[in-house]
C-alpha cells in the first residue's frame, strides 16, 4: 500500500524586470523562512499583469490538495484582479492553503474564511490600481518632457564614436562596391548596428 505523500509548501517569487535590474533573492530568502525549500520555489522575471507565466504555470500544475502556496505579497502573485479571483477559486476547489505575506487563506478544510478572501480581493484591486496609476504618471512625465523639448530614450551616438574600420570602409559602401550585408560582416557588427553607423556618417 502506497503511503500518502506529505503536504508540500511551494513558494513563488517574481520581479518585473531582468535579474540585472532587480534581485529576486530577497523574496526567495523570505519564502524559505515561510517554509518553502530551494526545490519547491518557482521564480521568474515577468510582468504581474501577464496571465500566462511559465514558472507560475509549472507551480499550479504540480500543487495538489493539502499543499500550500506562499508568496511575499499579493502583487508578486498577480497585479490583475481578475486573475487573483481565478486563483482564489482554484485554491478553494483544490483545497489548498494560499499565503500572501501576512495573510493566510486556508482552504484545506471545508471551513472558508470569507473575511480573508474579501481582504485579498480588495488588496488585488489596490495592487492593480497602483500599477495603473504608476503607468499614468510615467506617461504624463514623458509627455511633459517632450513638450519641453527633452529627448526621450537613449542618448544619440556621435559620429566620432563610430569605429575606425567602419569609417575607413564607408567610401566603398558609398561607391556601391560593397553592400550593407558585406559592410556589416567585414566590420564584425550586425546589420542593425551598421544601419546606425551609416546614418551617422551620412548625416555627418
Amino acid at each position: 500500500m502506497k503511503k500518502p505523500t506529505a503536504p508540500v509548501i511551494y513558494g513563488y517569487a517574481r520581479c518585473s524586470t531582468t535579474e540585472t535590474k532587480q534581485d529576486v533573492q530577497r523574496q526567495i530568502r523570505e519564502l524559505k523562512a515561510m517554509g518553502a525549500s530551494t526545490e519547491t520555489i518557482y521564480h521568474e522575471y515577468e510582468s504581474g499583469t501577464k496571465v500566462s507565466r511559465t514558472e507560475l504555470t509549472k507551480l499550479l500544475s504540480v500543487v495538489k490538495s493539502g499543499d500550500s502556496i506562499v508568496t511575499t505579497e499579493v502583487s508578486r502573485l498577480t497585479r490583475s484582479t481578475r486573475q487573483l479571483i481565478d486563483l482564489l477559486d482554484m485554491v478553494k476547489e483544490r483545497k489548498i492553503r494560499l499565503v500572501l505575506g501576512t495573510l493566510s487563506f486556508d482552504c484545506r478544510s471545508d471551513k472558508m474564511d470569507l473575511m480573508t478572501e474579501a481582504m485579498l480581493k480588495i488588496m488585488g484591486v489596490f495592487s492593480e490600481l497602483e500599477r495603473n496609476m504608476t503607468i499614468e504618471r510615467i506617461r504624463s512625465g514623458i509627455a511633459n518632457a517632450r513638450a519641453k523639448g527633452v529627448r526621450i530614450g537613449r542618448p544619440r551616438m556621435a559620429a566620432a564614436q563610430v569605429p575606425k574600420k567602419v569609417v575607413e570602409l564607408f567610401p566603398l559602401y558609398q561607391d556601391g562596391k560593397i553592400c550593407k550585408a558585406d559592410y556589416a560582416r567585414i566590420c564584425g557588427v550586425c546589420r542593425t548596428t551598421i544601419y546606425k553607423y551609416i546614418s551617422l556618417l551620412t548625416d555627418g
